[in-house]
């Protein structure tokens, strides 16, 4: 998951023996860390307050766990970083002393030494210790390697010995200060800022370190390499300067979403329906979305606008929250209505006075319609106890009729010879044809009236395997086929005696691929959010914008089968 491997990342970082060097990236990983808590923070709330609609438990999740344990290798490595921040400063005060010393050695060597070997050799040994020395404090190196490269010059200058050593060194700095002048060259179009700022460093270090040039190479050469850092600074500089306004731009956009989101809170006392707190959710839910495509603003501004952004988001659901539980108030006043029609079900479903229990059987069911829904949790489990009672009365009626009715044998064997008919049928070459045929034999079979019931499922089953056979052996393509054979599957459907139960098993099976597939949408959608602007990013967006084109294809194509089936 994403939270574990920000901590993997911070702890691959904090491991770099050298902590200043990984400061910026694990600043913005902290940065990267923080957003990401407060994103899954936000999700957290977003699905409790889903779940409370849906009636169902959810246990929100304890982030303490995550940030301690981020927060415990972040503060090791800003007191690591503390310290190598005052042992560097120690360094380069001990540095400074210690080139002062150079200096004042190489002064003397100068003014006193008058045995050429000895003093060339001092030099040496002054330069070498020079080398040795590492970083002083930036505001002091340039005077301090400036008094040293003038006495340098001084003591090459003041030396009248060793004319050919003197010519070849002044000829190798020159080669040398060129190399550099051509590698602070090749760093200027380098994409990384921060590897340019930590190149120019160590090649301004490396300029200053070669000994004298030639008088007559010095000022080309100084000109040269002045004029390459200097666009180079201008290209650090340029850099911050418009990710200062970008930071400043980004910060714009979010204040004005925190005004949207503080317009929106501002009505929520008007919202008299679900309707109404369910279109807000939607615009606040996008305004989320929307804060979510913008970069970073300016540090302290950017994390005060998120906290009121938050506090606005949290306040706004702990609203809808509140209003959602008057609305469960009024489901268990419903739930107790409907019990009290349950119980007068329960009452009357062993009763044999089959016409009067029917006719009350019935206003109970009217009853039943007009007391409302009493929610998803309860209505379901109240309606199957309800259908129980009245199925067991309405069986018990049946049961008690199919012994006298004599005409339910002579349907069965009307609808035999439909069977027959229909097994021993030869498709026209001619599929219209067909098909009426088709729809005159299923007309036929429920024109033949019932049958016993012990019959009904085996000349249904009969039936039924018969003329799918048939519509199966029709062969058709695409769409076409998929329409005729979901009609063909209705008109079967109603030709079965619990054609009632069915038609609404298929409504209610519907009903959950539509469900399904409005979730998948939303999770699609949801992940679109979350993408970011770059070409591997792209192909990942349109993939799932793919993805969300189907399934509405699909959700369409299940709105037109419902519209297919039989009011019963």
């Amino acid at each position: 998951m994403e939270n574990n491997a920000l901590i993997e990342e911070l702890k691959t970082l904090v491991q770099n023996e050298d902590a200043l060097a990984v400061s910026r990236e694990i600043n913005e990983l902290k940065t990267r860390f923080d957003d990401f808590v407060l994103e899954e923070e936000r999700k957290d709330q977003v699905a409790f307050l889903e779940a409370q609609e849906k009636e169902e438990v959810y246990e929100i999740t304890d982030f303490k766990p995550l940030k301690d344990e981020f927060y415990a290798v972040y503060n090791e490595y800003k007191d690591r970083r503390k310290a190598v921040i005052e042992a560097k400063n120690a360094i380069e005060t001990e540095n400074l002393k210690l080139k002062k010393s150079l200096i004042s050695r190489l002064k003397e060597v100068i003014e006193k030494e008058e045995n050429i070997g000895l003093a060339y050799n001092a030099y040496k040994e002054i330069h070498e210790a020079w080398k040795n020395v590492g970083d002083i404090a930036r505001e002091k190196r340039d005077e301090i390697q400036h008094e040293y490269s003038r006495l340098l010059e001084d003591f090459f200058y003041n030396m009248k010995i060793y004319r050919e050593l003197k010519d070849h060194d002044l000829k190798r700095n020159s080669q040398l200060k060129l190399e550099v002048i051509a590698q602070l060259n090749a760093i200027k179009n380098n994409e990384s800022i921060r590897e340019i700022e930590a190149s120019l460093k160590t090649l301004q270090n490396e300029w200053e370190g070669i000994g004298p040039v030639a008088n007559d190479d010095w000022e080309d050469l100084k000109a040269k390499y002045w004029e390459n850092v200097r666009v180079i600074y201008d290209r650090i500089n340029t850099f911050y300067d418009e990710r200062r306004v970008s930071l400043n731009e980004n910060l714009k956009k979010k204040k004005e979403l925190l005004a949207e989101a503080g317009s929106l809170l501002a009505n929520y006392a008007t919202y008299e329906s679900t309707k109404m707190w369910e279109e807000a959710t939607v615009k606040l839910l996008a305004l989320q979305e929307t804060w979510k495509t913008i970069g970073f603003g300016p540090r302290k501004e950017n994390e005060e606008i998120w906290q009121k952004f938050r506090a606005l988001c949290d306040e706004f659901f702990s609203n809808k929250k509140a209003f959602f539980g008057t609305i469960q108030d009024k489901f268990v006043k419903i739930a107790e209505e409907k019990q009290k029609v349950i119980d007068q079900a329960k009452a009357l479903k062993d009763s044999t006075d089959w016409k009067e229990t029917a006719d009350k059987l019935v206003q109970l069911q009217k009853a039943w319609k007009n007391t409302g829904h009493a929610g998803q949790k309860l209505e379901q489990k109240l309606w199957t106890e309800f259908r129980g009672a009245c199925d067991a009365f309405f069986n018990a009626r049946s049961k008690h009729f199919e012994a006298q009715d004599k005409l339910l044998e002579t349907n069965f064997l009307a609808k035999q010879t439909i069977v027959q008919n229909i097994e021993t049928y030869k498709p026209s070459a001619d599929k219209k044809q067909t098909l009426t045929d088709l729809r005159e034999f299923t007309n036929a079979f429920n024109e033949a009236g019932k049958v016993p019931m012990k019959q009904k499922d085996a000349i249904y089953n009969s039936y039924k395997t018969a003329i799918d056979k048939l519509y199966t052996d029709l062969k058709l393509e695409g769409a076409e086929k998929e329409k005729i054979m979901f009609e063909a599957r209705m008109n079967t459907l109603s030709s079965s005696p619990d054609a009632g139960r069915l038609f609404s098993k298929e409504k209610a099976d519907i009903r959950l691929q539509i469900d399904k597939l409005k979730a998948e949408m939303l999770q699609f959608e949801n992940n679109l959010g979350f993408f970011a602007k770059s070409k591997g990013a792209d192909a990942l967006k349109a993939e799932v914008e793919g993805k969300i084109n189907v399934s509405k294809n699909k959700i369409e194509a299940l709105i037109r089968k419902m519209k297919m089936i039989p009011n019963e």
